[in-house]
C-alpha cells in the first residue's frame, strides 16, 4: 500500500484561515450588491454593520460547526449549516438594526432581507464549488486518505461500502484487519495491522469490532498510539433502531444519544417560527368557516361545540386536544371505541366533519398555544397509547416531537380508523421515518401535499 499525496492536511490551519477570509469577503460581496440594488453607498454606516456582520458570522460559523473538517459530511448537511451559520448572523444583525436608530434607518428590512437571500446564496455556490474541485483532486488521488478496517463483520462492510460509494470523502479503502483470516477481503490480523501501522502504510484505522470485543479494541488503541495514524472508533450501536442519534458528552465524558429528539435549539425555533406564521395565516382564513362550522354543530344536536379529549404531547405529557364535536358521545377515559364505518355515535353533520377533516380545525389553537405542531404524528387518546405500546415496539418515540395537526403517514393513506395491528404499525412506521429525516422543507412538502390529498380519505368515519 502507497500514499498518495496529501497536500493539504500539513496546512489545515492555513485552509481554516482562508475560508473564513473566504466568507468574510462573500458576505461584503453580498452586502455591496444590496446596496447597490437599493441606490445606497457604501459609507461609514455600513462600515459599522459590516463589523458587526464579521464578529457574528465567525460566532454563529464557529457554533454551527461551518469549519469543522467537511471530508465526511454529505453536501447537504454542509449546506443546512451555511444557512444555521448566515441565519444566526441575521438574527443578530437584526437585534443589533432594531437597537440603534442609526444602523436601522440605513438597514431597513428590505435590504436585510436582499443581504440575507444574497449571502446565503454566494455561501452556499461557494462550498459547491469548493467541494466539487476538492472532489476531482481526490478522484485523480491527490489528497486521498489511505485508510484500513479492523474488523470484517456486517458494521465494518457497510463502512468500506460508503468509502467506495463517496469517492469526494477521498478515503482510499485499502482492506480489512481481522482474526478471522478466512475472509477474502481480510489482509491481515490485528498484530500485523499494529506492524503495518508503524510502518505507515496507511493513514486511518476504523475500528468496527462489536461491543463484545473489548479487550481487542483496548489492545488495537493502545498499540497503536505508537504510531501516527488517525484512529476512529465506530461503535457498534447500529444493532439499535436508532432516533436521531448524535455524539454528545457529559462533563467531558463523550456519549451517544440512542433516541432523540431531531430539534437542536435553532432547528426547534425554526420549527415554532413556521407553526406560529403559518398557524396565524391558516387562522385569519379559517375563522369564518369555524364560526359557520360551530353554528351548524349547535343547531343540529345537543353538546358542546367544541371536544376537549386528553392525548398524549411531546414526551408523552397529556395535553389537550381540540376539535368540534362530531359525536353524541364524548369518550376521555380508559376506554376509548374508535369511529368505525356507519358508527351510530356520529352524527349526521359529524360524519362530513369527519370526512373533511373539518373536525380538526380548532387544533390550530392548539398549535398557536404551543401544545401542537402543524406537522406530526397525529394524537392518539390515552387509551389507544396505553394499549399500542404494548405491541409496537418504538410505539412511545412518536412523541419525541409535538403531535401534528396533519403528517407523513396521513398524506400516505394511513389515517382514519386502525381497525388491525398492520394498519397501526403502518402509521407508526411512517411517523417514526418522519422524526428521523425531519427538515422544514419536509414540512412544507407534507403541508402542500396535504392540500391536495390529505382533506378527505374515505378511511376517515
Amino acid at each position: 500500500m502507497q500514499n498518495t499525496p496529501n497536500i493539504l492536511s500539513p496546512h489545515h490551519k492555513m485552509l481554516d484561515f482562508f475560508n473564513r477570509i473566504s466568507d468574510i469577503l462573500l458576505l461584503g460581496a453580498a452586502l455591496q450588491l444590496s446596496l447597490y440594488f437599493f441606490h445606497k453607498n457604501w459609507g461609514q454606516t455600513a462600515t459599522l454593520l459590516f463589523l458587526f456582520t464579521i464578529v457574528y458570522s465567525q460566532l454563529t460559523a464557529s457554533l454551527g460547526g461551518l469549519y469543522d473538517s467537511q471530508r465526511s459530511i454529505q453536501i447537504s448537511r454542509v449546506l443546512r449549516n451555511v444557512f444555521v451559520a448566515v441565519s444566526g448572523t441575521f438574527i443578530l444583525i437584526t437585534m443589533t438594526s432594531a437597537l440603534s436608530n442609526r444602523l436601522h434607518y440605513f438597514a431597513n428590512r428590505q435590504l436585510l432581507f436582499v443581504w440575507f437571500i444574497s449571502s446565503l446564496v454566494f455561501l452556499s455556490l461557494w462550498r459547491v464549488f469548493l467541494r466539487q474541485v476538492l472532489a476531482t483532486f481526490r478522484q485523480q488521488g491527490v489528497n486521498q486518505r489511505m485508510a484500513v478496517i479492523v474488523g470484517a463483520g456486517s458494521l465494518g462492510s457497510s463502512l468500506a461500502r460508503r468509502f467506495n460509494d463517496n469517492p469526494w470523502m477521498g478515503i482510499k479503502m485499502c482492506g480489512f484487519y481481522d482474526d478471522d483470516s478466512t475472509k477474502d477481503t481480510v489482509i491481515g490480523n490485528v498484530d500485523q495491522l499494529i506492524t503495518d501501522a508503524k510502518l505507515n502504510k496507511f493513514d486511518r484505522v476504523y475500528i468496527t469490532l462489536s461491543m463484545n470485543d473489548q479487550d481487542t479494541i483496548k489492545k488495537v488503541i493502545d498499540s497503536l498510539s505508537d504510531s501516527t495514524c488517525n484512529v476512529f472508533l465506530i461503535p457498534d450501536v447500529f444493532v439499535f433502531d436508532l432516533m436521531n442519534s448524535r455524539q454528545t458528552s457529559i462533563d467531558g465524558l463523550p456519549a451517544i444519544s440512542i433516541y432523540d429528539t431531531p430539534f437542536t435549539f435553532f432547528d426547534s425555533v425554526v420549527k415554532r417560527g413556521f407553526d406560529l406564521c403559518a398557524g396565524m395565516a391558516i387562522l385569519t382564513v379559517i375563522a369564518l368557516p369555524m364560526l359557520v362550522i360551530a353554528i351548524a354543530i349547535k343547531s343540529t344536536s345537543k353538546g358542546p361545540i367544541i371536544f376537549k379529549q386528553i392525548r398524549y404531547g411531546l414526551d408523552g405529557k397529556p395535553i389537550q386536544v381540540w376539535k368540534f364535536r362530531s359525536m353524541t358521545t364524548m369518550d376521555n377515559g380508559n376506554v376509548v371505541k374508535q369511529a368505525t364505518k356507519n358508527d351510530a355515535r356520529i352524527t349526521p353533520l359529524g360524519g362530513f366533519l369527519r370526512r373533511t377533516s373539518l373536525d380538526e380545525l380548532p387544533q390550530f389553537l392548539n398549535v398557536i398555544q404551543g401544545q401542537m405542531s402543524i406537522v406530526g404524528p397525529r394524537p392518539h387518546a390515552v387509551a389507544h397509547n396505553e394499549e399500542y405500546r404494548k405491541l409496537i415496539k418504538g410505539y412511545m418515540l412518536r412523541h419525541k416531537v409535538k403531535p401534528g395537526i396533519t403528517g407523513w403517514a396521513q398524506i400516505n393513506g394511513w389515517r382514519g380508523e386502525t381497525d388491525t395491528l398492520d394498519k397501526m404499525e403502518k402509521r407508526v412506521e411512517y411517523d417514526l421515518a418522519y422524526i428521523r429525516n425531519w427538515t422544514v422543507w419536509l414540512d412544507v412538502k407534507i403541508v402542500f401535499l396535504t392540500v391536495f390529498k390529505g382533506f378527505v380519505d374515505k378511511n376517515a368515519y
